[in-house]
């Protein structure tokens, strides 16, 4: 017969190897139960508060559209013709410091009977909107009627939605720490560290006044518009919990 001591030593690895099992079996949900109880046990007192924001940002870039076109009754002439007009399009995008890569160009040649027609279409990118304003009016003043500045067309980046979703969820952390505070204060405890930051929803759209305004002029007005530059707005509701401690009193 075996002695006590040895019985203890052969029960534990048994339980073990059962709670390895259940464990296992159990997965993240056994793993959430025991920090329940630990967590129980350690009497572990916390406040979970909701926190929202919103969030505008106009378009930080804008593009236009420079075409250019003409008919000759040669490829050559033709060629020749818009070419000089193109260059000198690049040459002052050039001067006024507009890189390569925010510039592209199509072509497109095609006949019509004996006439050889040529269209080029040069797309501008800009993030400075004053450098685009002298862009085109230094077009307008010099080139022909052959030449076409389209009108510009703003429009939100991919790093600038980014950033504003960013700080949306930022701005809502700190809605929600804020309210935190209020409440352990109002409960005499001090506000501990933040134990679980979830961002619930998130959602961008652009405002219903500007909408409605842009169908207005899109339903046949009859005087100049100015170009409208659309502004997004972001928002996001985050839930946060923090734990709650005693507020430590002075010994006297």
């Amino acid at each position: 017969m075996d002695s006590p001591s040895r019985v203890f030593a052969a029960v534990i690895p048994s339980a073990a190897r059962d709670f390895a099992y259940n464990e296992k079996e159990q997965g993240l949900e056994g793993l959430a139960q025991v920090v329940h109880r630990q967590s129980h046990n350690n009497r572990v007192r916390e406040v979970q508060v909701t926190g929202v924001a919103e969030i505008c940002s106009p378009a930080d870039r804008v593009t236009v559209r420079i075409s250019v076109g003409n008919t000759k009754e040669s490829v050559n002439d033709v060629r020749n013709s818009v070419s000089r007009r193109v260059e000198y399009i690049l040459q002052t995008l050039r001067q006024h410091g507009v890189k390569d890569e925010d510039t592209s160009v199509r072509r497109f040649l095609h006949r019509e009977d004996d006439l050889y027609h040529m269209d080029v279409e040069v797309t501008v990118s800009f993030s400075d909107f004053e450098k685009m304003e002298r862009v085109c009016s230094v077009l307008l003043e010099k080139l022909d009627k052959s030449v076409c500045v389209g009108v510009p067309h703003f429009y939100h980046s991919t790093e600038c939605l980014s950033q504003l979703r960013q700080r949306a969820c930022v701005s809502a952390v700190e809605n929600a720490q804020q309210k935190a505070c209020e409440v352990s204060r109002l409960l005499g405890q001090n506000l501990g560290p933040p134990l679980l930051v979830r961002e619930e929803e998130t959602r961008e759209w652009r405002n219903e006044e500007e909408e409605e305004e842009g169908d207005r002029r899109r339903g046949g007005a009859t005087h100049p518009q100015l170009p409208h530059r659309p502004t997004v707005t972001a928002s996001c509701r985050v839930s946060v919990t923090f734990s709650l401690q005693d507020k430590t009193r002075k010994k006297l």
